[in-house]
Protein backbone atom coordinates (compact mmCIF):
# COMPACT_ATOMS: atom_id res chain seq x y z
CA UNK A 1 0.00 0.00 0.00
CA UNK A 2 2.17 3.01 -1.17
CA UNK A 3 -0.05 6.53 -0.75
CA UNK A 4 3.27 8.00 -2.38
CA UNK A 5 5.97 8.11 -3.31
CA UNK A 6 7.34 9.10 -0.11
CA UNK A 7 5.14 6.07 1.37
CA UNK A 8 6.22 3.23 3.57
CA UNK A 9 4.42 0.67 4.48
CA UNK A 10 4.60 -1.43 7.86
CA UNK A 11 3.21 -4.68 8.30
CA UNK A 12 3.16 -5.92 11.39
CA UNK A 13 5.54 -9.22 12.35
CA UNK A 14 6.97 -9.58 15.58
CA UNK A 15 7.95 -6.32 15.93
CA UNK A 16 7.33 -2.99 13.13
CA UNK A 17 9.25 -2.03 10.49
CA UNK A 18 9.67 -0.60 7.34
CA UNK A 19 8.68 -3.26 4.59
CA UNK A 20 11.68 -4.73 3.00
CA UNK A 21 11.46 -3.68 -0.96
CA UNK A 22 13.21 -6.91 -1.97
CA UNK A 23 10.25 -9.06 -0.02
CA UNK A 24 8.39 -11.26 -3.07
CA UNK A 25 4.68 -11.39 -3.32
CA UNK A 26 4.96 -14.98 -2.66
CA UNK A 27 6.60 -14.23 0.55
CA UNK A 28 3.69 -11.64 1.12
CA UNK A 29 0.95 -14.10 0.07
CA UNK A 30 2.82 -16.91 2.31
CA UNK A 31 2.49 -14.42 5.40
CA UNK A 32 -1.41 -13.35 4.84
CA UNK A 33 -1.98 -17.11 4.08
CA UNK A 34 -0.36 -18.36 7.45
CA UNK A 35 -2.39 -15.13 9.41
CA UNK A 36 -5.41 -16.28 7.90
CA UNK A 37 -5.10 -20.08 8.74
CA UNK A 38 -3.88 -18.73 12.44
CA UNK A 39 -7.25 -16.51 12.63
CA UNK A 40 -9.75 -19.08 11.46
CA UNK A 41 -8.44 -21.88 13.81
CA UNK A 42 -8.76 -19.60 16.72
CA UNK A 43 -12.40 -19.26 18.21
CA UNK A 44 -12.32 -20.24 21.82
CA UNK A 45 -8.53 -19.86 22.55
CA UNK A 46 -6.82 -16.82 21.47
CA UNK A 47 -2.93 -17.87 22.53
CA UNK A 48 -0.41 -17.15 20.24
CA UNK A 49 -1.97 -14.40 17.98
CA UNK A 50 0.08 -13.04 14.73
CA UNK A 51 -0.03 -8.98 14.76
CA UNK A 52 0.05 -9.39 11.02
CA UNK A 53 -3.24 -8.76 9.14
CA UNK A 54 -4.05 -7.53 5.65
CA UNK A 55 -7.06 -6.17 7.37
CA UNK A 56 -5.53 -3.47 8.78
CA UNK A 57 -2.73 -1.64 7.07
CA UNK A 58 -0.45 0.88 8.78
CA UNK A 59 1.73 3.30 6.19
CA UNK A 60 3.92 6.41 6.49
CA UNK A 61 3.24 9.70 4.19
CA UNK A 62 5.71 11.95 4.70
CA UNK A 63 5.25 12.55 8.78
CA UNK A 64 1.76 11.47 8.31
CA UNK A 65 1.29 7.65 9.57
CA UNK A 66 -2.01 6.59 8.08
CA UNK A 67 -3.79 3.56 9.25
CA UNK A 68 -6.32 2.18 6.69
CA UNK A 69 -9.29 -0.52 8.17
CA UNK A 70 -9.16 -2.84 5.16
CA UNK A 71 -12.00 -5.58 5.92
CA UNK A 72 -14.34 -4.47 3.12
CA UNK A 73 -16.32 -7.68 2.84
CA UNK A 74 -17.46 -7.31 6.51
CA UNK A 75 -17.70 -3.12 6.44
CA UNK A 76 -14.35 -3.23 7.93
CA UNK A 77 -15.70 -5.09 11.06
CA UNK A 78 -12.68 -5.25 13.42
CA UNK A 79 -11.48 -8.76 14.79
CA UNK A 80 -8.83 -9.30 17.12
CA UNK A 81 -6.06 -9.55 14.93
CA UNK A 82 -6.91 -6.03 13.81
CA UNK A 83 -7.37 -5.07 17.10
CA UNK A 84 -3.35 -6.49 18.20
CA UNK A 85 -1.65 -4.97 14.68
CA UNK A 86 -3.22 -1.20 16.12
CA UNK A 87 -2.15 -2.54 19.96
CA UNK A 88 1.56 -3.05 18.56
CA UNK A 89 1.88 -0.16 16.12
CA UNK A 90 0.03 2.90 17.98
CA UNK A 91 2.99 2.53 20.77
CA UNK A 92 5.81 2.70 18.25
CA UNK A 93 3.97 5.51 16.57
CA UNK A 94 2.81 7.49 19.47
CA UNK A 95 6.92 7.29 20.85
CA UNK A 96 8.26 8.61 17.25
CA UNK A 97 8.88 12.61 16.97
CA UNK A 98 9.24 12.65 13.65
CA UNK A 99 5.54 11.84 12.99
CA UNK A 100 3.40 14.89 13.28
CA UNK A 101 0.00 13.41 12.49
CA UNK A 102 -2.40 10.06 12.55
CA UNK A 103 -5.20 9.31 9.69
CA UNK A 104 -7.72 6.53 10.11
CA UNK A 105 -9.59 5.47 6.83
CA UNK A 106 -11.72 2.93 5.73
CA UNK A 107 -11.67 0.87 2.40
CA UNK A 108 -14.99 0.98 0.50
CA UNK A 109 -16.25 -2.05 -0.58
CA UNK A 110 -19.79 -1.99 -2.19
CA UNK A 111 -20.75 0.78 -0.10
CA UNK A 112 -18.67 3.48 1.63
CA UNK A 113 -17.51 2.37 5.34
CA UNK A 114 -15.17 3.98 7.58
CA UNK A 115 -15.67 0.72 10.31
CA UNK A 116 -19.27 -0.93 11.25
CA UNK A 117 -18.51 -1.90 14.52
CA UNK A 118 -16.52 -5.17 15.87
CA UNK A 119 -16.49 -8.67 14.83
CA UNK A 120 -19.14 -9.70 17.45
CA UNK A 121 -20.06 -12.70 15.55
CA UNK A 122 -16.72 -14.52 16.35
CA UNK A 123 -17.50 -13.46 19.73
CA UNK A 124 -20.74 -15.00 19.86
CA UNK A 125 -19.69 -18.31 18.45
CA UNK A 126 -16.81 -18.47 21.28
CA UNK A 127 -18.94 -17.74 24.18
CA UNK A 128 -21.22 -20.55 22.71
CA UNK A 129 -18.40 -23.04 22.05
CA UNK A 130 -18.32 -22.96 18.14
CA UNK A 131 -15.77 -23.27 15.59
CA UNK A 132 -15.50 -21.23 12.41
CA UNK A 133 -17.91 -23.32 11.12
CA UNK A 134 -20.85 -23.31 13.83
CA UNK A 135 -19.98 -26.81 15.03
CA UNK A 136 -19.45 -27.39 18.60
CA UNK A 137 -15.67 -27.03 19.60
CA UNK A 138 -15.41 -30.23 21.54
CA UNK A 139 -11.87 -29.74 22.88
CA UNK A 140 -13.06 -26.06 24.33
CA UNK A 141 -16.60 -26.18 25.21
CA UNK A 142 -17.86 -26.39 28.68
CA UNK A 143 -14.31 -26.60 29.91
CA UNK A 144 -14.04 -22.47 31.09
CA UNK A 145 -16.71 -20.21 32.05
CA UNK A 146 -16.97 -17.19 29.77
CA UNK A 147 -18.19 -13.86 30.99
CA UNK A 148 -15.50 -13.52 34.16
CA UNK A 149 -12.66 -11.95 32.21
CA UNK A 150 -10.69 -15.50 31.53
CA UNK A 151 -7.52 -15.01 29.29
CA UNK A 152 -7.22 -16.86 26.26
CA UNK A 153 -11.00 -17.02 25.58
CA UNK A 154 -12.20 -14.72 22.82
CA UNK A 155 -14.98 -13.58 25.00
CA UNK A 156 -12.56 -12.18 27.62
CA UNK A 157 -9.24 -11.17 25.16
CA UNK A 158 -11.71 -8.90 22.27
CA UNK A 159 -12.74 -6.69 24.97
CA UNK A 160 -9.96 -6.46 26.65
CA UNK A 161 -7.50 -5.46 23.54
CA UNK A 162 -10.01 -3.66 22.33
CA UNK A 163 -10.36 -1.46 25.38
CA UNK A 164 -6.55 -1.11 25.94
CA UNK A 165 -6.23 0.11 22.27
CA UNK A 166 -9.04 2.46 22.87
CA UNK A 167 -7.59 4.01 25.82
CA UNK A 168 -4.16 4.33 24.07
CA UNK A 169 -5.96 6.73 21.26
CA UNK A 170 -7.54 8.63 23.99
CA UNK A 171 -4.19 9.39 25.41
CA UNK A 172 -2.10 10.30 22.77
CA UNK A 173 -0.64 13.28 22.80
CA UNK A 174 -3.29 15.09 20.50
CA UNK A 175 -1.47 18.47 20.52
CA UNK A 176 1.56 16.61 18.80
CA UNK A 177 0.51 14.41 16.70
CA UNK A 178 -3.31 14.80 16.65
CA UNK A 179 -5.72 11.76 15.16
CA UNK A 180 -7.74 12.43 11.90
CA UNK A 181 -10.34 9.89 11.84
CA UNK A 182 -12.00 10.19 8.40
CA UNK A 183 -15.69 9.05 8.70
CA UNK A 184 -16.53 8.57 4.83
CA UNK A 185 -19.33 5.99 5.33
CA UNK A 186 -20.45 3.77 7.98
CA UNK A 187 -19.45 4.39 11.50
CA UNK A 188 -20.94 1.82 14.21
CA UNK A 189 -19.59 0.47 17.32
CA UNK A 190 -16.14 -0.26 17.04
CA UNK A 191 -15.28 2.20 14.43
CA UNK A 192 -16.27 4.86 16.66
CA UNK A 193 -14.26 3.25 19.34
CA UNK A 194 -10.76 4.03 16.93
CA UNK A 195 -11.91 7.64 16.14
CA UNK A 196 -13.82 9.15 18.82
CA UNK A 197 -11.76 9.65 21.27
CA UNK A 198 -8.96 11.35 18.64
CA UNK A 199 -9.28 14.94 17.96
CA UNK A 200 -10.51 15.20 14.80
CA UNK A 201 -13.20 13.55 13.44
CA UNK A 202 -14.47 14.38 9.84
CA UNK A 203 -18.13 13.77 8.69
CA UNK A 204 -19.04 13.82 4.38
CA UNK A 205 -22.43 13.46 3.29
CA UNK A 206 -21.69 9.70 3.01
CA UNK A 207 -21.57 9.12 6.94
CA UNK A 208 -24.34 7.41 8.84
CA UNK A 209 -23.22 6.44 12.76
CA UNK A 210 -25.14 4.56 14.94
CA UNK A 211 -23.92 2.89 18.46
CA UNK A 212 -26.81 0.28 18.25
CA UNK A 213 -25.90 -2.29 20.33
CA UNK A 214 -28.96 -2.54 22.54
CA UNK A 215 -30.79 -4.02 19.45
CA UNK A 216 -28.51 -7.11 19.54
CA UNK A 217 -28.11 -7.44 23.40
CA UNK A 218 -25.71 -5.25 24.63
CA UNK A 219 -24.42 -1.95 24.97
CA UNK A 220 -22.72 1.26 23.57
CA UNK A 221 -19.20 0.25 24.69
CA UNK A 222 -15.49 1.04 23.24
CA UNK A 223 -15.70 3.97 25.43
CA UNK A 224 -19.34 4.80 25.21
CA UNK A 225 -20.02 5.59 29.07
CA UNK A 226 -17.14 8.57 28.74
CA UNK A 227 -18.11 10.60 25.72
CA UNK A 228 -22.13 9.89 25.84
CA UNK A 229 -22.83 11.42 29.05
CA UNK A 230 -21.14 14.32 28.13
CA UNK A 231 -23.13 15.41 24.88
CA UNK A 232 -25.16 18.34 25.81
CA UNK A 233 -29.21 18.20 25.96
CA UNK A 234 -29.92 14.68 26.51
CA UNK A 235 -28.43 13.56 23.21
CA UNK A 236 -25.84 11.18 24.54
CA UNK A 237 -28.77 9.09 26.91
CA UNK A 238 -31.20 9.29 23.47
CA UNK A 239 -28.66 7.88 21.30
CA UNK A 240 -27.16 5.06 23.75
CA UNK A 241 -30.56 3.65 24.18
CA UNK A 242 -32.03 3.77 20.90
CA UNK A 243 -28.91 3.43 18.44
CA UNK A 244 -30.72 6.46 16.20
CA UNK A 245 -28.62 6.53 13.08
CA UNK A 246 -27.25 9.95 12.62
CA UNK A 247 -25.81 11.74 9.78
CA UNK A 248 -23.35 14.35 9.02
CA UNK A 249 -25.32 17.21 10.17
CA UNK A 250 -26.32 15.87 13.32
CA UNK A 251 -23.07 14.81 14.36
CA UNK A 252 -21.70 18.51 13.44
CA UNK A 253 -24.72 19.93 15.46
CA UNK A 254 -23.67 17.23 18.74
CA UNK A 255 -20.32 17.79 18.68
CA UNK A 256 -19.29 14.41 17.24
CA UNK A 257 -17.61 15.32 14.56
CA UNK A 258 -15.75 17.95 14.48
CA UNK A 259 -15.71 18.95 10.88
CA UNK A 260 -17.74 18.46 7.37
CA UNK A 261 -15.53 17.71 4.06
CA UNK A 262 -17.27 16.76 1.11
CA UNK A 263 -16.36 12.87 -0.17
CA UNK A 264 -14.61 14.38 -3.36
CA UNK A 265 -12.46 16.80 -1.49
CA UNK A 266 -11.24 13.85 0.67
CA UNK A 267 -7.96 13.60 -1.59
CA UNK A 268 -6.81 17.21 -1.73
CA UNK A 269 -7.74 16.88 2.06
CA UNK A 270 -5.09 14.08 2.23
CA UNK A 271 -2.80 15.68 -0.10
CA UNK A 272 -2.67 18.84 2.40
CA UNK A 273 -2.24 17.06 5.73
CA UNK A 274 0.82 15.21 4.13
CA UNK A 275 1.77 18.59 2.89
CA UNK A 276 1.32 20.05 6.39
CA UNK A 277 2.99 17.11 8.50
CA UNK A 278 6.20 18.11 6.24
CA UNK A 279 6.57 20.86 8.00
CA UNK A 280 10.01 21.33 10.09
CA UNK A 281 7.80 22.64 13.32
CA UNK A 282 8.80 22.16 16.63
CA UNK A 283 5.49 20.29 18.26
CA UNK A 284 2.11 22.19 17.47
CA UNK A 285 -0.62 20.93 15.76
CA UNK A 286 -0.48 20.52 12.38
CA UNK A 287 -3.70 19.71 11.22
CA UNK A 288 -5.89 22.75 12.80
CA UNK A 289 -5.15 25.31 10.02
CA UNK A 290 -5.62 22.58 7.33
CA UNK A 291 -9.03 21.25 8.43
CA UNK A 292 -10.14 25.04 8.91
CA UNK A 293 -9.37 25.17 5.09
CA UNK A 294 -11.40 22.15 4.08
CA UNK A 295 -14.31 22.74 6.16
CA UNK A 296 -17.69 23.13 4.78
CA UNK A 297 -20.92 24.28 6.47
CA UNK A 298 -22.84 20.88 7.00
CA UNK A 299 -26.73 22.41 7.84
CA UNK A 300 -26.23 21.52 11.86
CA UNK A 301 -29.58 23.65 12.53
CA UNK A 302 -31.52 21.57 10.06
CA UNK A 303 -30.56 18.16 11.68
CA UNK A 304 -32.69 15.62 12.99
CA UNK A 305 -31.00 16.07 16.21
CA UNK A 306 -31.64 20.28 16.21
CA UNK A 307 -35.14 19.57 15.30
CA UNK A 308 -35.74 17.39 17.96
CA UNK A 309 -34.05 19.06 20.35
CA UNK A 310 -36.72 19.99 23.01
CA UNK A 311 -37.91 16.95 22.98
CA UNK A 312 -34.48 14.73 22.88
CA UNK A 313 -34.05 16.86 26.16
CA UNK A 314 -37.47 16.54 27.98
CA UNK A 315 -37.18 12.71 27.97
CA UNK A 316 -33.93 11.71 28.19
CA UNK A 317 -31.95 14.86 29.77
CA UNK A 318 -32.30 13.48 33.25
CA UNK A 319 -30.04 10.87 33.98
CA UNK A 320 -31.77 9.66 36.81
CA UNK A 321 -34.86 9.08 35.42
CA UNK A 322 -35.59 5.09 35.19
CA UNK A 323 -36.17 3.68 32.04
CA UNK A 324 -39.68 2.50 33.06
CA UNK A 325 -40.24 6.60 33.17
CA UNK A 326 -38.63 7.62 30.15
CA UNK A 327 -41.08 4.77 28.09
CA UNK A 328 -43.94 6.15 30.54
CA UNK A 329 -43.06 10.03 29.20
CA UNK A 330 -42.53 8.94 26.19
CA UNK A 331 -46.00 7.13 25.67
CA UNK A 332 -47.31 10.64 27.99
CA UNK A 333 -45.52 12.86 24.72
CA UNK A 334 -46.86 10.26 22.10
CA UNK A 335 -49.98 10.57 22.97
CA UNK A 336 -50.25 14.23 22.49
CA UNK A 337 -49.38 14.10 19.26
CA UNK A 338 -45.49 13.60 18.90
CA UNK A 339 -44.09 11.66 15.95
CA UNK A 340 -40.86 11.45 17.41
CA UNK A 341 -41.83 10.26 20.92
CA UNK A 342 -43.95 7.68 18.94
CA UNK A 343 -41.08 6.44 16.60
CA UNK A 344 -38.54 6.44 19.83
CA UNK A 345 -41.28 4.42 21.96
CA UNK A 346 -41.46 1.88 19.26
CA UNK A 347 -37.86 1.60 18.74
CA UNK A 348 -37.47 1.10 22.86
CA UNK A 349 -40.02 -1.82 23.12
CA UNK A 350 -37.89 -3.98 19.98
CA UNK A 351 -34.48 -3.66 21.95
CA UNK A 352 -33.19 -5.96 24.51
CA UNK A 353 -34.86 -4.65 28.11
CA UNK A 354 -32.08 -5.71 29.83
CA UNK A 355 -29.59 -3.96 27.77
CA UNK A 356 -31.47 -0.78 27.93
CA UNK A 357 -31.35 -0.72 32.14
CA UNK A 358 -27.62 -2.16 32.51
CA UNK A 359 -27.11 0.66 29.89
CA UNK A 360 -28.90 3.27 31.36
CA UNK A 361 -26.65 2.65 34.57
CA UNK A 362 -23.81 2.80 32.51
CA UNK A 363 -24.34 5.92 31.35
CA UNK A 364 -25.39 7.16 34.59
CA UNK A 365 -22.15 5.88 36.51
CA UNK A 366 -19.80 6.99 33.81
CA UNK A 367 -21.47 10.82 33.86
CA UNK A 368 -19.56 10.96 37.23
CA UNK A 369 -16.27 8.81 36.73
CA UNK A 370 -13.07 11.52 36.32
CA UNK A 371 -11.20 9.41 33.73
CA UNK A 372 -11.73 7.14 30.10
CA UNK A 373 -9.40 4.83 32.09
CA UNK A 374 -11.96 4.08 34.94
CA UNK A 375 -15.39 3.99 32.35
CA UNK A 376 -13.26 1.71 29.86
CA UNK A 377 -12.60 -0.66 33.20
CA UNK A 378 -16.37 -0.24 34.01
CA UNK A 379 -17.23 -0.96 30.44
CA UNK A 380 -15.00 -4.56 30.63
CA UNK A 381 -17.27 -5.54 33.38
CA UNK A 382 -20.31 -5.12 31.60
CA UNK A 383 -19.37 -6.52 28.64
CA UNK A 384 -18.07 -9.79 30.24
CA UNK A 385 -21.76 -9.55 32.10
CA UNK A 386 -23.20 -10.26 28.71
CA UNK A 387 -20.61 -12.52 27.86
CA UNK A 388 -22.19 -15.17 29.90
CA UNK A 389 -24.61 -18.18 29.35
CA UNK A 390 -28.03 -17.03 28.64
CA UNK A 391 -27.48 -13.40 27.97
CA UNK A 392 -29.43 -11.77 25.75
CA UNK A 393 -26.72 -10.90 23.51
CA UNK A 394 -26.50 -14.51 22.35
CA UNK A 395 -30.05 -14.30 21.29
CA UNK A 396 -29.10 -10.40 20.14
CA UNK A 397 -26.77 -11.98 17.78
CA UNK A 398 -28.57 -14.51 16.54
CA UNK A 399 -31.87 -12.74 15.51
CA UNK A 400 -29.34 -10.32 13.67
CA UNK A 401 -26.51 -12.00 12.17
CA UNK A 402 -26.90 -15.75 12.61
CA UNK A 403 -30.42 -16.32 11.43
CA UNK A 404 -31.28 -13.13 10.52
CA UNK A 405 -35.01 -13.34 11.07
CA UNK A 406 -35.00 -9.85 13.57
CA UNK A 407 -37.09 -11.37 15.84
CA UNK A 408 -35.12 -12.02 18.84
CA UNK A 409 -36.56 -13.42 22.15
CA UNK A 410 -35.56 -11.27 25.02
CA UNK A 411 -35.22 -12.63 28.30
CA UNK A 412 -36.98 -11.27 30.63
CA UNK A 413 -39.12 -9.65 28.07
CA UNK A 414 -40.63 -6.57 29.94
CA UNK A 415 -38.53 -3.84 31.52
CA UNK A 416 -40.25 -4.27 35.10
CA UNK A 417 -38.67 -8.01 34.78
CA UNK A 418 -35.21 -6.25 35.40
CA UNK A 419 -34.44 -6.09 38.57
CA UNK A 420 -31.86 -3.65 39.99
CA UNK A 421 -30.22 -6.55 41.65
CA UNK A 422 -29.99 -8.56 38.10
CA UNK A 423 -28.73 -4.88 36.70
CA UNK A 424 -25.57 -4.49 39.72
CA UNK A 425 -24.26 -7.89 38.31
CA UNK A 426 -23.28 -6.33 35.19
CA UNK A 427 -20.76 -3.85 37.29
CA UNK A 428 -19.70 -6.69 39.84
CA UNK A 429 -15.81 -7.27 40.30
CA UNK A 430 -13.71 -9.36 38.28
CA UNK A 431 -11.20 -10.28 40.85
CA UNK A 432 -8.12 -10.82 39.25
CA UNK A 433 -8.98 -10.55 35.46
CA UNK A 434 -10.37 -6.93 36.01
CA UNK A 435 -9.08 -4.71 33.23
CA UNK A 436 -5.86 -2.28 34.45
CA UNK A 437 -5.50 0.91 32.86
CA UNK A 438 -3.69 3.69 34.00
CA UNK A 439 -5.84 6.71 35.27
CA UNK A 440 -5.89 9.74 33.07
CA UNK A 441 -8.58 12.18 32.65
CA UNK A 442 -8.35 12.87 29.06
CA UNK A 443 -10.94 13.94 26.70
CA UNK A 444 -11.64 15.07 22.78
CA UNK A 445 -15.27 15.82 23.33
Amino acid sequence: FFESSKSVCYFLLPTVRPLDATMTSRRLLSSASSAAASSSSRMMSTAAAPTFTTSLIPSRSGNLGVIELNNPSALNALNLDMVRSLNSVLPVWQSDTTLKATMFVGAHGKRPTFCAGGDVKSVYEAGRGLTAEGEPDEVAAGQRQHGYGERRLLTGDFFREEYVMNHAIATQDHEKMPQVSIWDGVVMGGGVGVSIHGKYRVATENTLFAMPETAIGLFPDVGGTWWLPRLKGGVGQYLALTGARLKANDLVYAGVATHYVSWQNLGRLRASLIAAAEKEEAGGDCAAGVLRIYHEDAGPEDSFLSKHAEEIETIFGDRDRAVEEIVVALEDMSSSGSGFAAKTLETLRKVSPTSLKVTHEGIRRGASLPSIAECLQMEYRMAQGFMREGSDFYEGIRAVLVDKDNEPNWNPKELEAVTDEEVATYFQSLGENELVLEQENVSML
